[in-house]
C-alpha cells in the first residue's frame, strides 16, 4: 500500500516511520537531525510545511497536514480489511 504525500509524490506505507505535525516541533528541528539526515531531506511542499513524514529511506516536507495523511492512511488500511 501506499500513500500520497502531496506534489505528486507516494511512499510505501509500511516505510513510513512517523508523521509529525510540523507546528508541534521547535523553529529549528533540523538541528535535531544526525547530520547524515541533511542529505536524505526532501522539501516537496512548493508553499507552507505542513508536516513531516519520516520513512526509512528519507524524511519528506509535505504541504499536507498530519491529519490529513493520517486519514488517508486510515482509510487505506480499511480498505484492505474489508
Amino acid at each position: 500500500m501506499y500513500l500520497h504525500i502531496g506534489e505528486e509524490v507516494m511512499v510505501r506505507a509500511s516505510k513510513i516511520i512517523a508523521i509529525l505535525d510540523r507546528r508541534l516541533l521547535q523553529s529549528d528541528w533540523k538541528d535535531t537531525l544526525p547530520e547524515v539526515a541533511d542529505k536524505s531531506i526532501k522539501n516537496i511542499s512548493k508553499h507552507d510545511i505542513k508536516s513531516i513524514v519520516i520513512t526509512e529511506e528519507n524524511i519528506y516536507l509535505s504541504p499536507l497536514a498530519s491529519t490529513t495523511l493520517k486519514k488517508r492512511m486510515d482509510t487505506s488500511m480499511e480498505e484492505l480489511l474489508f
